[in-house]
């Protein structure tokens, strides 16, 4: 596998990402080994989930906001697509709450929005998503910092070591070059990848805008993932 530039991760402790001072690592990361620990163990088999490609709840009322969809491919290192990658998608209403306990914003949730789907690629590794744009939201790591709209990725292979976790963001967010997180990874060129490309092609006419966010796993071009 091609060496992974520092650059191009985002770093475990990262200054104006205020939290990362008390959960991030102060040593060095100890590799794992592919042969052995995870060969030995077998890959996962995964569940039959029933597949969802749509953020809202089923049965209620319409989504309040600007419908998308969302579409891409996920590939290896060597450029070639991973068949029957899990994907879980989660993310903030358009108003930028998530529907979860923990998240006390005062905004208000939306009854036809759950903000959260699963599914799996196709045999090209391809994957497509119906959701609502999502909306800032701050979130105290200043008294005035607020989080640029994105949508959390989490892709899952049957080599455990392949995992990957992190956000797209939207083109020409101007909360993108304030946001820590985002600016936490040093090279432009890999942040450039976690921004999706909007795509005509992927759109439904007089229904939604499209967005092309693809996915790479390991690699020179490999997809940025979250900060610690």
């Amino acid at each position: 596998m091609t060496a992974v530039n520092p650059d191009e991760r985002p770093a475990m402790r990262h200054p104006a990402y205020a939290s990362t001072a008390l959960r991030g690592p102060e040593a060095m990361r100890v590799p794992v080994p592919r042969r052995g620990l995870f060969t030995d163990l077998g890959a996962p088999v995964f569940p039959a989930l029933p597949s969802s490609a749509d953020l809202a709840l089923r049965g209620a009322p319409v989504p309040i906001g600007e419908r998308i969809l969302i579409g891409g491919q996920v590939r290896d290192a060597h450029g070639q697509p991973i068949r029957g990658a899990l994907l879980e998608i989660w993310q903030a209403n358009a108003a930028g709450r998530y529907r979860h306990e923990a998240d006390t914003h005062d905004a208000p949730l939306d009854p036809g929005f759950e903000g959260r789907a699963w599914l799996r690629t196709d045999d090209q590794g391809r994957y497509a998503l119906t959701t609502i744009r999502p909306g800032a939201y701050p979130w105290r790591n200043h008294p005035k910092a607020w989080r640029p709209a994105h949508v959390h990725f989490s892709v899952l292979t049957e080599d455990p070591a392949q995992r990957l976790v992190t956000q797209m963001y939207f083109p020409g967010d101007p909360l993108l070059a304030l946001d820590p997180i985002f600016m936490s990874i040093p090279a432009a060129d890999a942040r450039a990848r976690l921004v999706a490309a909007l795509d005509f092609g992927l759109a439904c006419a007089e229904l939604a805008l499209g967005y092309r966010f693809d996915m790479v796993l390991g690699g020179r071009a490999a997809t940025p993932p979250d900060v610690a």
